[in-house]
């Protein structure tokens, strides 16, 4: 007679981003100072704080743009000083477009998927413009389009890779509805693909909206960190007010 069934084992899929200690510093100051945090498959931390707190620096870091002084962060299982390949697993938008304006919106994003060695980067540019509602102005020079446009094509060129890690830096910024609906459909559907975020806002609604985690930095360090779940909305706003002015 056969045995007794083995029961299923179920082995956890490994962070899509850990970071422990990371430090960033300069000229002595610590823009970044001790964080850490793990997110998984899906997962989207809303990061809140008041100018100067180090969030941009964090999205910098965790985009390889910058070395960390101290500290370690992996994304997709590959350590950041791994270069080339662990940035190949990570999309940054910025408000700042950071296009090539000689360059058409298409050509703009296919250059970047055959950066990334897509095996067939005319078609993936095609399905990143078409995602950001933006295809239609496929041919256009960007410096003809308008800052609403370019921030679409520049969001196209982010996610053209299908990137493990999504850093997105007050992305709506420069959106009208069409563009904010489509930006906001297209990170659906890459955390729906497995993809976590990291969405720098200062507008709190629009953060917990999307967030399964929420953090508010101050001087380079996370004074709050939680999951969504436990954090009241309603209450949230005054909460963070007292939190970033307490030692202004």
């Amino acid at each position: 007679m056969p045995g007794p069934l083995s029961p299923e084992i179920t082995i956890a899929a490994p962070p899509v981003v850990a970071v422990e200690a990371l430090v960033r510093a300069f000229s002595g100051r610590r823009a970044v100072n001790g964080v850490s945090f793990t997110l998984a498959e899906g997962d989207c931390l809303a990061l809140f704080g008041p100018n100067g707190a180090g969030k941009t620096t964090l999205l910098r870091l965790l985009a390889g743009l910058l070395s960390p002084t101290s500290g370690t962060c992996r994304v997709a299982g590959f350590l950041l000083r791994d270069g080339p390949v662990s940035r190949a697993h990570v999309g940054l938008i910025s408000h700042a477009s950071m296009l090539y304006s000689a360059l058409t919106a298409r050509e703009n994003v296919e250059f970047t998927a055959r950066m990334y060695g897509l095996r067939d980067p005319a078609n993936a540019a095609r399905s990143a413009l078409g995602a950001m509602r933006v295809l239609d102005r496929a041919e256009s020079p960007v410096r003809l389009l308008s800052r609403g446009l370019q921030q679409r094509v520049s969001i196209a060129r982010a996610i053209v890779h299908g990137p493990k890690l999504i850093l997105c830096d007050e992305p709506y910024t420069g959106l009208d509805e069409v563009g904010s609906a489509a930006l906001t459909d297209a990170l659906a559907e890459r955390r729906a693909s497995g993809a976590a975020l990291v969405l720098v806002t200062h507008n709190l609604g629009e953060g917990l909206a999307l967030a399964t985690h929420a953090a508010i930095m101050q001087r380079g360090r996370f004074v709050r960190y939680e999951r969504r779940g436990v954090v009241d909305a309603g209450a949230y706003a005054s909460e963070y007010r007292e939190l970033v002015t307490a030692d202004v």
